[in-house]
């Protein structure tokens, strides 16, 4: 009787592996589907008929070969843990690649970068190392890259920013003068604003007592009005 209960413990302690990983399915309700779906993989499929032989020949007496398959199914268990492990750190490396290149693309939507041309420059080099860490199937140190883009990137409001500076044109191929200027939606949206662009410029006129003389090349000042976040060049977005 000792005997038999010393064969079953060890059959069940070469089992736990296998037995653990539909144990700890259920602790992470979001990667549940996930993992569930790894699970079904041909090692833990292995495992698993090895695990019903083990048993079989347990019930039979034939102790020697229920080990030899509680052993053989240790083996495969191991192998499914390490296949299940390798397929979650490339969804978290690849779930991290993803949030970093929509954090870019939600920077540059709303011209942040050119405000921020720092941050975002140190950003989209991080994006860069974790694609090449990922092409090399360098699954931590891509995750790691990609997270750290976000936070270089987490300062970043995510508010539109608007050009701070515009490069005069000429009036005969642009229209260019204070009025057409401010009613451009990049820049105010509303010509009656002309006022405030000339006041902030009229020491770069050639008569600053004269706004309807703007020489093209002139670079002007947007002065922000609505606590608007200003920076570069009309001409950089």
């Amino acid at each position: 009787m000792k005997q038999c209960k010393y064969l079953l413990a060890v059959i069940l302690a070469l089992c736990l592996p296998a037995m653990s990983l539909f144990a700890a399915e259920g602790e992470n309700a979001e990667y549940s589907e996930f993992v569930k779906g790894l699970l079904n993989n041909q090692y833990m499929l292995e495992n698993i008929r090895l695990i019903g032989l083990a048993e079989g020949a347990y019930k039979e007496f034939k102790y020697d070969d229920a080990v030899k398959y509680a052993q053989e199914a240790n083996k495969y268990a191991q192998m499914s843990d390490d296949y299940v492990k390798l397929q979650m750190k490339i969804k978290e490396a690849n779930d991290a690649i993803a949030a970093a290149r929509l954090r870019l693309d939600q920077v540059k939507s709303v011209n942040a970068h050119v405000k921020f041309a720092d941050a975002y420059g140190k950003a989209e080099a991080a994006f860069a190392d974790a694609l090449a860490f990922r092409t090399k199937e360098e699954w931590d140190p891509a995750k790691e890259s990609a997270l750290s883009v976000l936070a270089l990137l987490s300062e970043i409001p995510n508010v539109p920013v608007m050009a701070a500076q515009y490069l005069v044109k000429t009036w005969r191929g642009d229209k260019d003068c204070f009025w057409n200027i401010a009613a451009r939606k990049e820049i105010y949206g509303d010509p009656w604003k002309w006022r405030i662009i000339y006041n902030a410029n009229k020491h770069k006129l050639p008569n600053p007592k004269n706004p309807n003389v703007v020489e093209p090349g002139t670079i002007l000042d947007i002065p922000s009005i609505k606590g608007e976040i200003r920076a570069g060049m009309l001409e950089d977005f």
